[in-house]
């Protein structure tokens, strides 16, 4: 398959699957495997999947990731009032068990579960998972306002999951928020803010590990991330729009299907 062509697939399917709960991990393994992609630069490459993804969560939610960038350094100048104070920290505490999992264990993960078995058994536990949240929903008193330090946390152990190729970061998360009694429209929007200090990790991890990126082709790669942008937005505001009225089924139907597929045919 012509590279730059390759590059935009996988643009396409990191776009997607990184902000719709199916797993933009356990697709990029499965369709790099079933369509034999070979990537030239590698590493490059994903980096700048990546920070596709990223900019599209910048661009989509500009005013709230502004409010963050902004309580975070009034934050850290110790000029910040209370509200402020809170934000970070929710975002802090929902953050750090995915960072420090991550840090200790993110080898473990990647290759124990790259094969496309293991992501198939992990996109039925996000089914589950999932299936839980929904019915936990209708149970429970809702929330629309941020969570508490205590749920936030909950909400990061929920994030760390998704150390696990084909459980899903957003589809964990926003899991989490309405288990610990957020609105489906709060969840989706904490998720969200989540992904920006996850997603800029990740990248930063890449380039720490890249070392000299001799014999690239910059476009194939620039394509790659370009495609990830456009179709990240386009991602993110489906799912914004869908969750308003809609439940996770959807979501939940498409990944048992995909993981019986798996295993018939992989």
């Amino acid at each position: 398959m012509n590279e730059l062509f390759s590059s935009i697939v996988l643009g396409f399917v990191q776009g997607i699957s990184e902000f719709i709960p199916v797993s933009s991990s356990g697709h990029l393994v499965i369709v790099r495997d079933f369509l034999g992609i070979n990537i030239t630069g590698t590493l490059l490459f994903d980096i700048f999947l990546h920070v596709g993804t990223l900019c599209a969560v910048l661009v989509y939610f500009w005013s709230d990731v502004k409010a963050l960038v902004t309580s975070t350094y009034r934050v850290v100048r110790r000029k910040a009032v209370r509200a402020e104070q809170e934000f970070v920290a929710m975002i802090t505490l929902a953050t750090m068990p995915a960072v420090i999992l991550g840090f200790l264990f993110s080898g473990f993960f990647e290759n124990t579960f790259r094969s496309s078995t293991m992501i198939a058994f992990a996109l039925i536990l996000g089914s589950v998972l999932m299936y839980i949240a929904e019915y936990m929903y209708k149970k429970q008193e809702i929330s629309d306002t941020f969570p508490s330090y205590k749920k936030s946390l909950y909400i990061g152990l929920f994030q760390s999951l998704a150390l696990i190729p084909g459980m899903s970061r957003s589809g964990a998360t926003i899991s989490g928020g309405m288990l610990v009694g957020l609105s489906r429209d709060k969840a989706v929007r904490f998720s969200f803010l989540l992904s920006v200090p996850i997603i800029f990790g990740a990248a930063l991890k890449g380039l720490f590990s890249l070392g000299t990126a001799s014999g690239v082709s910059f476009l194939p790669v620039l394509a790659g991330g370009i495609t990830a942008f456009a179709v990240g937005l386009l991602a993110i505001h489906f799912l914004v729009i869908f969750l308003k009225n809609r439940t996770l089924k959807l979501f939940i139907w498409y990944r048992v299907i995909l993981a019986v597929l798996i295993l018939i045919f992989l």
